[in-house]
């Protein structure tokens, strides 16, 4: 075989990994534009801010209220205060880079689903100021890079998953103003926050601790010393 040959076989060879390389990308981009499309098709939209979205492109990443990363894969979606009502569908968890989901301050119902504890890459979940039902899903505890977890403001009932003690990332939580029941956990990340986080729920109150104990005090030197008599 002369070098032509073999230069030829090479640039072709690298060539096809390229297509096949572009062809995952494109099929990856895919995927993520199904799961945000089967969103929109869940959800009534009445000032169209989801417009954009259309499914027939190659990416989601030039729609508004998305973000990209550089390999053209959702990181963000910014949908806060755009009236939009509906439920959250369980392709969400198909979006595994994302890290941020920001749909507070909607009219969303239903249940969170299960498949959110799949988004192992988020870092701000907020739902807040909704009207989502059910309870927590337990798998949020998978999310070990949560930094914001915010439920407030929706009926949410059941007990609090103890899995989301495991989370060592979280700095602010928020269940405030649900129908939260049982016992407010107290071990793990939640020795953080104080009862504000779980304020106007039907939920067991916290054990008050006993006041520490109180250490005998030495007398100072003037207080020991007998005073002379003249």
């Amino acid at each position: 075989m002369d070098r032509w040959s073999k230069t030829t076989i090479f640039y072709s060879g690298f060539l096809f990994l390229i297509i096949v390389f572009a062809r995952l990308l494109r099929v990856s981009a895919n995927a993520e534009g199904d799961a945000l499309n089967a969103l929109k098709t869940n959800l009534a939209d009445p000032n169209s801010v989801l417009q954009s979205w259309d499914p027939t492109l190659v990416t989601p990443c030039t729609w508004f209220h998305v973000t990209c990363n550089n390999d053209n894969s959702v990181t963000r979606v910014d949908l806060e205060n755009a009236n939009l009502s509906g439920q959250l569908v369980s392709q969400l968890g198909q979006l595994t880079n994302l890290q941020y989901l920001e749909l507070y301050s909607n009219n969303i119902s239903g249940r969170i689903p299960n498949e959110l504890g799949n988004l192992t890459s988020l870092v701000s979940l907020d739902l807040y100021l909704n009207n989502l039902s059910g309870p927590i899903p337990d798998t949020l505890g998978r999310l070990q890079k949560l930094r914001f977890l915010r439920l407030n403001n929706n009926t949410l009932n059941g007990r609090i998953p103890l899995s989301l003690t495991t989370i060592n990332t979280l700095q602010v939580l928020d269940l405030s103003n649900n129908q939260l029941t049982g016992p407010i956990p107290v071990n793990g990340s939640f020795q953080l926050f104080t009862p504000i986080s779980f304020a106007n729920n039907p939920l067991e109150a916290l054990p008050v601790s006993p006041p520490p104990p109180i250490s005998p005090t030495t007398p100072s030197p003037s207080q020991a010393e007998p005073s002379r008599e003249s």
